[in-house]
């Protein structure tokens, strides 16, 4: 509905304030930026419109307001490494969400400037605080850092929260990748836990003949080989804090008999040791197999399930949350990039289109690895659709030609003419020249391919 609107309109109300206004549509594409912000922004009037919102501005949450259809008043956004406050607000027409407009606020470059440099420094000092206290308790994470826009994402990031501040038990499932690491951190920065110690343990990669010890600890003389003074455990180093069980479904029967006391009676025995010492820890495990087919197994115990499976949290994976594949991709890729050192800034839409169609059998895990894979090979600012892996190009070439030889040549042709045309920048001439046609002919199939 915003497309019946003229951009005359749009001009009269908003071309020559001092605030950079952006309106969108329903979809997050945008349908008008004014002069303001295209200058701020370095970019064409013209080039902007019909680009998704996400794919032009940093860390914009214009999109999510048309899909929540509620109003964010003086919100902090960052832009191009500076903070200005942003109004957004849903544009309703017969009580339908049609759009959404922002509006980024300063007064004044000189007091613009102020403003910036001193919420730099605060928020230089907080990073500080915040990085002090994870060296303390060994939790690196928050919600903040899982980047997501999907509705799903939105509910589980809230039902984390509600979570967070008790002391039940919490079983995370989810496929490999999914970042229930990141939610275990999370809840433990969320809880009154928060000050003490967030441990770790990864129950797949410790030797089973080491693992109790690992656990529980040992005394000293418990074996050959023991340290003098013995060594605590990991639930002795969590007490008071979280203990993260990470892939609970490989750990061996006879240690989950010890760790089914601990939740039962809060007490631990060292190896080696002639009593048992009283802790206060919190378990939140996590698993990617199915708990219920282990026990059937009986390679899992039933009573140990019920134990940490007080409240279950499934994670998405990542090809059932679609929406957030656009933003995690530029997340991921201002990450891989700054860890790097390359200047690459983008993807071309067809990457996106890529992305769409792909499995993601491996998560976002699997994304960051293909973002990175693709920034060391490009050799421009924009990644190409020639810089991902040869499957995932695959998969939607696949998917977008048909079964019949008519199908795949025009498939074939057209790319072959997209690609050179990036070569040449848009000259015909010289595209005609590399693809060894006459010009008329690069015409029709230009025509015939609505390139």
């Amino acid at each position: 509905m915003l497309n019946d609107y003229k951009d005359g309109i749009f001009e009269t109300f908003f071309g020559h304030g001092n605030h950079c206004i952006v309106i969108v549509d329903r979809e997050g594409f945008i349908s008008y930026m004014n002069d303001g912000y295209c200058r701020f922004l370095e970019l064409d009037k013209e080039e902007v419109k019909g680009k998704h919102v996400t794919e032009v501005i940093d860390n914009t949450r214009m999109h999510l307001v048309v899909e929540s259809g509620t109003e964010e008043i003086a919100d902090l956004q960052q832009i191009r490494g500076k903070y200005m406050v942003a109004n957004r607000v849903p544009l309703i027409a017969d009580g339908e969400v049609v759009g959404a407009l922002g509006m980024v606020l300063f007064r004044d470059t000189e007091e613009w400037l102020k403003m910036n440099s001193h919420i730099k420094a605060l928020l230089l000092e907080l990073e500080a605080y915040r990085k002090q206290m994870n060296d303390q308790n060994g939790a690196s994470y928050s919600l903040h850092d899982i980047v997501s826009s999907s509705p799903e994402m939105d509910q589980l990031k809230n039902k984390m929260m509600k979570l967070a501040p008790g002391d039940v038990s919490i079983l995370l499932r989810g496929e490999s990748g999914t970042g229930k690491e990141l939610f275990a951190h999370s809840i433990h920065q969320l809880s009154e836990r928060n000050t003490k110690p967030f441990v770790k343990v990864n129950c797949a990669a410790i030797p089973e003949h080491l693992l109790e010890s690992e656990l529980f600890g040992y005394q000293e003389g418990a074996f050959t080989g023991a340290k003098k003074g013995g060594k605590p455990g990991k639930f002795q180093l969590a007490d008071g804090g979280t203990l993260f069980l990470d892939e609970i479904g490989d750990m061996p029967l006879h240690a989950q008999v010890k760790i089914l006391r601990v939740l039962q009676e809060g007490e631990v025995e060292a190896v080696g040791a002639v009593k048992p010492d009283q802790i206060d820890v919190r378990v939140i495990a996590a698993t990617n197999q199915s708990l219920e087919k282990l026990i059937q197994s009986q390679q899992f115990r039933e009573d140990l399930f019920y134990r940490v499976n007080v409240v279950q949290v499934k994670i998405p994976p990542l090809r059932e949350r679609q929406e957030d594949l656009r933003v995690l991709s530029k997340y991921l890729l201002q990450k891989v990039t700054e860890r790097i050192g390359k200047r690459v800034v983008d993807f071309d839409r067809e990457v996106y289109q890529c992305f769409q169609h792909y499995h993601w059998p491996g998560n976002v895990r699997e994304l960051e690895n293909v973002i990175e894979a693709a920034v060391y090979l490009t050799y421009t600012e924009i990644i190409q659709v020639d810089d991902l892996p040869e499957h995932i190009q695959y998969v939607r070439s696949s998917e977008q030609t048909g079964t019949s030889l008519r199908d795949i040549m025009d498939h074939a042709e057209r790319q072959a003419i997209e690609r050179t045309m990036k070569k040449t920048g848009g000259d015909k001439s010289e595209a005609a020249k590399l693809l060894d046609i006459s010009k008329s002919s690069l015409y029709e199939k230009v025509k015939k391919h609505h390139l």
